[in-house]
């Protein structure tokens, strides 16, 4: 009699199984990888409705800026210029405005050092400038450009016609300019003077100017306290020598290693003074 044997009901997986027992599973048979598609594409999808959702209510007429508030009183920076910046760099609404354009536009106006802008809910943005404050005038020598020096040594461009001292420098020295010229001020304070003008070559040497007209050379400042041993040296002795000799005198060269010279008013010829 013939043997009788069952047939599987799926030769394929039958002859998986006799080759070893191995089953492959495609990607739509494995929930947890499926799962896991399946809650990116939510975020995602989430995430692009609630942006055009905001989008679309941040375009809405609710939100438009109504007002430019500048909460520090300006000093120089008038009303005009404040207008023409808002208008300029003011776009959008009170969602999208660029606060970064609006700020650079501000601290473009003369005498404007440093501006901040934020937003204040609903309608507004609120402006706090800092100004520049001038100490003194700037000219770059050989150049003939005046500017203007600030607290801090810098310089901007700005129109003034307050009583101020000038310094006269190479690009780039303002700040050590500044420095010197409150130096200097101190060490002829003796004298009851007023330090006017202060210049430094391109060799860096220096030279001063009295409110009365006195110009001294000081020459190069290689050592500070060389320099403020001459110049303590001449405001020691300068009322001295004018009580011995009463003159105007237009020059005081303090170039000289123990004293210094003195040029009067019209005459090509100095007066030494030797300590």
């Amino acid at each position: 009699m013939a043997e009788i044997r069952p047939r599987p009901a799926n030769r394929k997986l039958a002859n998986r199984a006799a080759g070893g027992g191995r089953v492959r599973v495609g990607v739509w048979h494995r929930p947890a990888l499926l799962n896991l598609v399946s809650d990116a594409l939510m975020l995602i999808a989430t995430a692009m409705i609630g942006y055009a959702a905001v989008t679309w209510l941040a375009a809405r007429p609710a939100f438009q800026l109504r007002e430019v508030t500048v909460l520090t009183p300006p000093a120089q920076v008038s009303a005009e210029q404040l207008q023409y910046a808002a208008r300029s760099a003011v776009k959008g609404n009170f969602f999208t405005v660029d606060l970064v354009s609006v700020r650079e536009a501000f601290e473009k106006l003369p005498w404007v050092r440093r501006a901040q802008v934020r937003r204040h809910w609903p309608d507004m943005l609120e402006v706090r400038l800092e100004e520049h404050q001038a100490v003194a005038y700037w000219t770059v020598n050989d150049s003939g450009e005046t500017r203007l020096v600030n607290r801090q040594g810098e310089i901007f461009v700005a129109a003034s016609n307050a009583h101020m001292p000038a310094f006269i420098g190479p690009e780039g020295y303002a700040g050590y300019v500044l420095a010197s010229h409150a130096r200097f001020s101190k060490l002829l304070a003796p004298l009851g003077r007023e330090l006017v003008e202060l210049g430094l070559s391109a060799r860096e040497a220096w030279q001063l100017t009295l409110d009365d007209g006195l110009v001294i050379r000081l020459g190069r400042d290689r050592e500070k306290a060389h320099v403020e041993e001459r110049m303590a040296r001449f405001v020691e002795a300068y009322p001295k020598a004018l009580a011995k000799s009463p003159m105007t005198i237009a020059v005081a060269d303090l170039r000289y290693p123990n004293g210094f010279a003195l040029l009067p008013v019209g005459d090509k010829k100095s007066v030494e003074s030797k300590k």
